[in-house]
């Protein structure tokens, strides 16, 4: 009998010999007891078995007892979780939307493989060697699969371009495709920079760098970093990231845990904006190395952090790699902001759904609206290490200035109305019908933002198809609050399908109170 996955996937792991790890097999060990049942299990059942199921439900069921952060994962998702923070992905390079049941090309990649063939923003992909993917109801990840591949081979694609007659045939060798991290970057007012990062991959530090060397450029003396909805991703890219801020020797982030010694992460002096005024933007949904990041400007009184009370994600995962391509990720250590506070908010050990609800239960407990509700205990109290201002660990970082959650703002209609896909439906139409035109009127999005107003006849057709689909306004007063944020939004889409995502947020941020809080905290440091 071959040795079980367990134990053969610990037998090849030298970070774990680093850590001194001995796997007992005599008879009364936890590891012999282990293997007896599979074999058991796997030569004696009633019924036959899968026993490489067997083996991971075993597996996530040792992990389901432990934080709610550790988790197993198979190869196809480990190569899925891994792809949006490698930096890049071999494909045909394209940003694209499914139109009812065809592949929209919303805007080629810039000097991508698709775009160096001729493939535009407004194509239809109809066909993929010769088999149809329009009409036929397939799924979109069976689509994906059949337009990515290894770098270097080729694809024949069927397109359907407005206008045009017939179909156009286009062969496209694929190569890397690069995965931005960075959602947005320009100068929202004179003086001050915006950056939103999205997510930390392996790129966005120097993604960033490069950001911030435009911005300067532009004129750029102080900046609004913008960390909001950013889950995490890799340790050393938000270590590289608040390394940009901070002087040579201040303490970044430092980890420790049962089995893995303290180590420190401090700033090299090396940063390109160590003076400028900085604001840190965060939400309930900022979580792990986006918390690095925020705790550490608090902490070295480095920048003021602007929102609501982070997620509280302060766990630290190793990646450990098992022979068929599957990854434990389990943690090994908390991580501690350099005034020493562990930002890990609580959880019951195997209970993941309670530790789920925790936003949830934040709303309903009035926290994301009224700073009031928030409560710490005093064994959480920390300080500052420049000005010694009061912070509190134990569970995410709070901001220095609270802004509250306006739940008024995104109706349930315009909830039910996102959620069915009217909305995105009715903006790719209109777009794919009129983009010409709009390309024509608005030369430069500076124009365009200033002098372009959503149709009436969009949002109409949006709250029509909304009652076809049985989705009707409780009375006038909800369609007339739904009806402005649903203009910025589409606003906002178009904007993105005509220029980039930073030109998106420099629509929708003019009406986000976060970002709007930041930019006046800045002015008014500027009186």
């Amino acid at each position: 009998m071959k040795p079980s996955k367990i134990i053969a996937a610990a037998l090849l792991l030298p970070s774990l010999a680093s850590a001194q790890l001995r796997i007992n097999m005599g008879p009364d060990s936890p590891m012999r007891k282990l293997q007896i049942a599979e074999v058991a299990i796997n030569s004696l059942y009633v019924d036959s078995v899968d026993e490489h199921k067997l083996v991971e439900d075993g597996i996530r069921g040792m992990i389901e007892k432990l934080d709610p952060h550790s988790s197993y994962s198979t190869a196809k998702e480990v190569k899925a979780l891994n792809e949006p923070l490698a930096g890049n992905f071999e494909g045909i390079g394209v940003q694209f939307n499914m139109i009812e049941d065809t592949l929209l090309v919303i805007q080629p990649v810039s000097g991508g493989p698709s775009e160096r063939v001729g493939i535009v923003a407004g194509d239809r992909i109809v066909t993929v060697n010769d088999t149809a993917i329009a009409g036929v109801k397939m799924p979109r990840e069976e689509i994906m699969k059949r337009l990515r591949g290894p770098k270097g081979t080729q694809v024949r694609l069927g397109v359907t371009r407005r206008g045009i007659s017939g179909r156009l045939s286009f062969t496209v060798t694929r190569d890397k495709i690069p995965v931005e991290t960075i959602d947005a970057a320009y100068i929202i007012r004179p003086g001050v920079g915006y950056v939103r990062i999205g997510s930390f991959g392996a790129t966005t530090h120097a993604e960033l760098t490069s950001a911030m060397q435009r911005l300067r450029k532009e004129g750029m003396e102080s900046l609004v970093l913008d960390l909001q909805d950013n889950g995490g991703g890799y340790l050393q890219a938000a270590v590289d990231v608040a390394n940009e801020f901070l002087a040579k020797g201040d303490l970044i982030v430092y980890t420790s845990g049962r089995a893995a010694p303290r180590v420190d992460y401090k700033a090299k002096g090396d940063g390109s904006f160590t003076s400028g005024r900085v604001v840190a933007l965060v939400n309930e949904y900022t979580a792990s190395a986006a918390e690095i990041v925020t705790g550490a400007l608090q902490d070295q009184d480095r920048g003021t952090v602007v929102g609501r009370r982070t997620f509280g994600k302060g766990l630290v995962q190793r990646p450990i790699d098992l022979p068929d391509g599957s990854m434990i990720r389990l943690t090994v250590a908390h991580y501690y902001t350099p005034a020493g506070r562990c930002i890990q908010k609580p959880y019951v050990k195997g209970d993941a759904k309670d530790y789920a609800m925790d936003v949830y239960n934040r709303l309903k407990h009035g926290e994301l609206t009224n700073a009031d509700s928030i409560h710490f205990a005093d064994s959480l109290k920390c300080y500052t290490l420049r000005r010694h201002r009061t912070v509190y660990g134990g569970g995410g970082i709070m901001p220095d200035l609270f802004v509250p959650l306006d739940t008024t703002v995104y109706t349930r209609l315009h909830r039910e109305l996102s959620a069915k896909s009217i909305v995105l439906n009715a903006y790719l139409h209109y777009v794919d019908r009129h983009r010409k035109s709009l390309k024509s009127a608005y030369k430069t999005f500076a124009a365009f933002n200033k002098s372009y107003a959503v149709p009436g006849a969009l949002t109409d057709s949006i709250i029509s198809q909304g009652r076809r689909q049985g989705i009707e306004p409780k009375d006038t007063a909800e369609l007339e609050r739904t009806l402005p944020y649903l203009r910025l939004q589409l606003k906002a889409l178009v904007a993105r399908d005509l220029w980039t995502m930073s030109e998106y947020f420099a629509v929708m941020n003019e009406q986000n109170p976060i970002v709007l809080e930041a930019v006046r905290l800045l002015e008014k440091e500027d009186d």
